[in-house]
C-alpha cells in the first residue's frame, strides 16, 4: 500500500483538527505539546520546542512505515512545510497539502487575537 502525509493547513479556528480527524491515521499538531492533564496551556517561549516535537512524532511514524500520517499546524509559509516535505522525500512519502477554509464561521478554541489572525492571513501562502 502507499505511504501518504496529509499536511492539513489554515489559520486557527478554520477546523484544522476537526478535518483532520476525519482522515484517520496518525495525527499530529503542534497544539498537542501543550495539553497538560487535558487542557491547553499556551506557551510562547516553547513554541519552537513544540515544532520541533511535532516532526519528531511524524519522524518516527515514518520510520516504522506508517502508511497515513496526518499533520495539522497553520503552516501559513512554504518554510513551515519544509522539514516535513523533506521527511516525506526521505521515507517515499507521497504528499497532499490541504488548506481548510473558515466557511463555517468556527472560532479559534485556543484564543488567538484577532490581530494575529489578521497577520497570518496576510502572510499565507499557497502553491498551486
Amino acid at each position: 500500500m502507499e505511504k501518504v502525509l496529509y499536511i492539513v493547513r489554515g489559520i486557527p479556528g478554520s477546523g484544522k483538527s476537526t478535518f483532520a480527524k476525519t482522515l484517520g491515521g496518525s495525527h499530529h499538531e503542534a497544539d498537542k505539546f501543550f495539553m497538560v492533564d487535558g487542557k491547553y496551556q499556551f506557551d510562547g517561549t516553547k513554541l519552537k520546542d513544540a515544532h520541533i516535537w511535532c516532526q519528531n512524532k511524524v519522524k518516527t511514524d515514518m520510520m516504522v512505515g506508517r502508511e497515513k500520517i496526518v499533520v495539522s499546524n497553520t503552516f501559513t509559509q512554504e518554510w513551515e512545510m519544509e522539514p516535513y516535505l523533506e521527511l516525506a522525500k526521505t521515507h517515499e512519502y507521497k504528499i497532499f497539502s490541504i488548506i481548510v477554509e473558515n466557511r463555517h464561521g468556527g472560532t479559534n478554541e485556543h484564543g488567538v487575537p484577532d490581530e494575529v489572525l489578521t497577520k497570518m492571513c496576510g502572510r499565507f501562502e499557497i502553491k498551486l
